[in-house]
């Protein structure tokens, strides 16, 4: 099973990319930052400088119906930011 899942493709991803050389990835939850500096490097081909990693909650939800109370919850997401020192990655190369 791969590490990385997919690359995050928001505004603020776009900035980071452009600006500081920054890509977000969605990453496994049990990944640590050795398995996902490794996987950047070997997939994309460049040195990374620097990673940070995020994990964000489930976002709970209730709403009250006619038929009663609906409970809900959103799934879990483990993030990575990498820094990479030279060059860049190419997302659409593929398409």
């Amino acid at each position: 099973m791969s590490v990385l899942i997919k690359p995050v493709n928001t505004e603020k991803a776009n900035e980071n990319s452009e600006l500081r050389n920054c890509y977000t990835f969605v990453v496994a939850k049990d990944a640590n930052k050795i398995q996902i500096k490794n996987e950047v490097e070997a997939t994309y081909g460049v040195k990374v400088k620097s990673l940070r990693t995020l994990n964000y909650g489930p976002k709970r939800s209730t709403r009250y119906t006619k038929t009663g109370l609906q409970m809900a919850k959103t799934n879990a997401v483990k993030k990575a930011v990498v820094q990479v020192e030279d060059g860049t990655i190419d997302f659409y190369s593929n398409i």
